[in-house]
């Protein structure tokens, strides 16, 4: 199972909408066959995996990451592909949360007399596809916030300047995050200090992720880098017939999603979000708007890069949250990784919601 897993992981980048899924073949205790989900509407790890075992995978055991599917799709069913190959066992490491499988695969597996095993490193496999767990189960994506800072929190001088606090290494690592997700997303306020391009340079990629960007006024301005190239979505909260035509020019699609204050209604943007099939979403903004989504339980993780420095008070922070009364309301966080990078210290921690 950890060599399927490993396998899974050749998918991390491409696999998007669907899940990151490795497959193992063995048959008298020797692996036969290997493969994994390469990208949507290509054969699935299953599918991979028999083909490059042929008529050895017939009596095997099959050893998956996922529950085969049970349904047509872009592709037939694993599930019938298995038990036409003649595998006898199947063990899987997770339950698809998918409701159009949710136990249907084992179900088929079951009735045609293979043996069905599931758990076997259960949480490596939910964590590799944390994403589409997340908006398989609660219907949006798993948002993961970066923020890089000094080691006294803080993201930028107090005129907006923020590049560079990190280290290279830092930032390549960071890139590595923006390729595995669906879509970078950031606020205007970062864009008009900074003018990213938002998109994955310093890691090799097939495909770049959506840019999307909370614009709630359409400030954006035309010759903005992150516009270069398309492949953005712009929400805001009033729409300009006049500034949407410009935009539209620049190739980009705007989506109007307003709250009662004026601003972009960020849970039904991230619900939209889920409907377009992202899995990820990686947030990289200024103080504002995270502490907008935090504090509206729109985050899940944050990625967070200290490096060895300190800037000062005058500085902005990680989050612009109101001043809390006691302590007993601060934002609980249970850190699940600290690793070194280069010379700054990068955490990850979920959000207790």
């Amino acid at each position: 199972m950890a060599d399927a897993l490993a396998l899974a992981e050749r998918g991390l980048y491409t696999a998007t909408p669907n899940p990151r899924v490795g497959c193992v073949v063995v048959r008298d205790g020797e692996i036969v066959g290997r493969g994994f989900h390469i990208a949507a509407g290509t054969a699935h790890a299953e599918v991979n995996a028999l083909v490059d075992a042929g008529e050895r995978a017939r009596g095997g055991t099959v050893y998956v990451t996922l529950e085969p599917c049970s349904h047509f799709g872009r592709t037939p069913p694993c599930a019938d592909a298995l038990v036409a190959a003649g595998v006898v066992r199947v063990v899987a490491a997770m339950r698809d949360p998918n409701p159009k499988v949710a136990g249907g695969g084992f179900d088929k597996l079951l009735a045609a007399g293979v043996v069905v095993e599931s758990g076997l490193l259960e949480d490596e496999a939910r964590e590799l596809n944390i994403g589409f767990v997340a908006r398989m189960t609660r219907g949006r994506p798993w948002v993961r916030m970066k923020v890089a800072a000094s080691l006294d929190g803080k993201t930028a001088l107090g005129n907006g300047t923020s590049q560079w606090i990190t280290g290279e290494q830092a930032r390549a690592d960071g890139h590595h995050w923006r390729a595995r997700a669906c879509a970078v997303l950031t606020g205007i306020g970062t864009v008009r200090d900074d003018d990213p391009q938002m998109n994955v340079r310093h890691v090799q990629t097939p495909r770049q992720p959506l840019k999307v960007l909370i614009d709630s006024r359409l400030e954006v301005s035309p010759e903005a880098k992150l516009l270069q190239g398309g492949n953005v979505l712009i929400a805001c909260a009033a729409d300009d017939a006049a500034r949407r035509r410009v935009l539209e020019a620049k190739g980009a699609e705007i989506l109007v999603l307003p709250n009662p204050h004026g601003k972009v209604e960020l849970a039904d943007l991230l619900a939209e979000l889920g409907r377009r099939q992202l899995n990820e979403i990686h947030v990289e903004s200024g103080f504002k708007l995270n502490g907008s989504m935090l504090r509206e339980g729109c985050v899940d993780e944050l990625l967070v890069y200290l490096a060895p420095s300190i800037i000062g008070d005058s500085a902005q922070g990680m989050f612009n949250l109101p001043e809390l009364k006691d302590l007993s309301q601060q934002k609980r966080l249970t850190i699940s990784d600290v690793a070194r990078i280069g010379g700054d210290i990068r955490i990850l921690a979920r959000v207790n919601n």
